[in-house]
């Protein structure tokens, strides 16, 4: 096999890849959180992490938001749905993406970045970026479709507003 071909990527795979990422964004915007949920393995060792960029590059394990597994993932809903309800001013979210690398890394685990960049409008109207940044994705796609094994949202964003609720 040349090295042409062993670099080339299924475009079946890409065309789950984006069709994955594009549910995710719309399961977040549309506030579906269950559907966000569903966008990732059931695996157990399934993670979410949302870190700023400057504790990503110096290998630093504090972030914003650190769901290490599937149940973790989960308890993020219920904490959205049932404990914080009330105590934060609602906001809605609009995800813009574009899928820069994707390369498999075996038979069905796909390492892809993204970038992203969020606009927010809270109650007030006023729109603006809430944050921008990259994802680095690991992709496992197999009988039961694409879905995300490992999803970190890398953000550049210094100045974060007053309130992160909403996964980014």
């Amino acid at each position: 096999m040349s090295a042409v071909a062993a670099n080339t990527i299924d475009h079946e795979a890409v065309a789950q890849i984006d069709a994955l990422q594009a549910g995710y964004i719309h399961a977040l915007d549309s506030k579906d959180f269950h559907a966000w949920v569903d966008t990732f393995d059931t695996a157990e060792d399934t993670a979410y992490f949302c870190i700023a960029a400057e504790n990503a590059e110096r290998n630093l394990p504090i972030a914003l938001m650190y769901d290490d597994n599937r149940l973790r993932i989960e308890d993020r809903v219920t904490f959205i749905e049932k404990i914080w309800v009330g105590t934060f001013q609602d906001y809605y979210t609009r995800h813009f993406i574009q899928r820069t690398r994707c390369s498999q890394q075996s038979n069905n685990i796909y390492a892809v970045e993204t970038n992203f960049s969020i606009i927010y409008t809270p109650e007030s109207g006023k729109s603006d970026v809430q944050v921008a940044g990259l994802y680095k994705d690991e992709i496992i796609i197999n009988g039961s479709g694409a879905k995300f094994k490992s999803k970190k949202a890398i953000y550049d964003t210094t100045v974060l507003p007053r309130y992160i609720v909403y996964p980014f």
